[in-house]
């Protein structure tokens, strides 16, 4: 589910944003911003990245470090397209001459002031770095769960700058982030921003398809927030949390799942190799698809889904339109041949807001090791018997 997800381009617009040799200002570039202590007595030998981020789980991101900037590559910034990188350089020091295909590559000043996100999903990855306040615009405020940019947005302090999905040019430039952060699809509003200065990079966390993975991606923001030690900390106790789970199921029982529903006549499943198929096998889990090797979701029949899945024990949705079997009835009646599933149905809408948003899809990103958790107490309730749902709630008849 993506619909609180905007944007990238990259690759396509590869625009250098001038540095200043020495100095910077420590005012934001406007007045909800946070500050920055900059260079201001520059020294060509001397590392100014004593904190640095490795990569380990996330297959999509690179970071490299040189003295005073950062280049940081994204394998995939949208689905097909290639490769893209962004140098970031420590505010006071002087941009980098570069040549190859760092020549035009996008150059940020870090850690930023300020920054416009075109996905919720970026949201509790930088709070949970302190940096909620560099945070001045996202996409649709509506969608927000994430409690310290919701505050920021009751105070006024976050603009939103999508219409209808449709990210608006002109309200991007007259918010003057530092830099607009999307997620993996383009728009043509990225050149005229990028025309004006304000450079657009690219999230592609949704592309990983491991769970940690995608997890990891919270580096990403700590190059951009000057915050590597506390994303090395944050990214810690979340692995360490996730594999706790996985650990404590390793030797139990498989639990025979049904995943996923109906959508214009084809059953969407789950891949073994794709982000949730891993979910469910860490949670101690199986279906019949669980060794397909495909990546993402596979289109089934739904008389084939009928033939294999029909007896399984429980049943994992995804469904922001379903709040009960009624609704999964009406939706359609062929569901009616999952009557053993049908019994432990679980949507993972527990978390959805007055906006509809679906926390599921913010704060679950960054923390797999509490939706791994919910996903245990649903397969193996006998193990997590006092469990507090965080995503997940079971499906009433009415």
């Amino acid at each position: 589910m993506r619909a609180t997800r905007l944007s990238v381009l990259v690759a396509a617009v590869a625009v250098t944003i001038p540095i200043a040799a020495t100095g910077c200002s420590t005012a934001p570039a406007n007045d909800a911003g946070s500050t920055r202590d900059c260079i201001t007595d520059f020294d060509a030998s001397k590392d100014y990245f004593p904190d640095k981020s490795t990569i380990d789980e996330a297959t999509g991101l690179k970071i490299e470090y040189h003295n005073s900037y950062q280049v940081v590559t994204v394998a995939h910034p949208s689905q097909g397209a290639p490769a893209a990188s962004y140098v970031l350089v420590r505010c006071g020091a002087p941009a980098p001459k570069l040549d190859g295909a760092l020549a035009d590559a996008p150059q940020v000043q870090v850690p930023v002031r300020t920054l416009y996100s075109g996905s919720t999903t970026h949201l509790p990855s930088i709070a949970a770095l302190g940096a909620a306040d560099t945070v001045t615009g996202v996409a649709t405020t509506g969608y927000v769960s994430t409690p310290e940019i919701v505050e920021r947005i009751k105070a006024d302090k976050v603009r939103e700058f999508a219409d209808a999905g449709v990210v608006n040019a002109e309200k991007v430039i007259a918010g003057r982030p530092d830099v607009l952060v999307t997620d993996g699809n383009d728009s043509p509003a990225f050149g005229k921003i990028t025309g004006a200065g304000i450079p657009v990079i690219a999230d592609a966390d949704w592309l990983e398809e491991n769970p940690l993975g995608r997890a990891e991606w919270i580096k990403f923001f700590a190059a951009l927030t000057g915050t590597e030690k506390e994303a090395a900390n944050v990214f810690n106790d979340v692995k360490n949390s996730y594999r706790a789970v996985a650990a404590n199921l390793a030797n139990a029982p498989k639990t025979n799942v049904l995943l996923g529903g109906i959508s214009n006549g084809t059953w969407m499943m789950a891949s073994g190799d794709s982000y949730f198929g891993k979910l469910v096998a860490d949670a101690g889990g199986t279906y019949p698809w669980i060794n397909d090797p495909a990546q993402g979701s596979l289109q089934l029949s739904v008389e084939a889904v009928i033939a294999k899945g029909r007896l399984a024990d429980k049943w994992l949705l995804s469904d922001p339109t379903i709040a009960s079997l009624a609704d999964l009835y009406k939706q359609d009646p062929r569901y009616r041949a999952f009557a053993k599933p049908a019994e432990q149905a679980w949507n993972s809408t527990k978390a959805t807001n007055a906006g509809g948003g679906n926390d599921y899809w913010e704060k679950g990103v960054l923390r797999p090791d509490l939706v791994l958790a919910d996903l245990a107490a649903i397969l193996h309730p006998d193990l997590y018997p006092n469990h507090k749902f965080e995503f997940y709630l079971h499906l009433p008849a009415q």
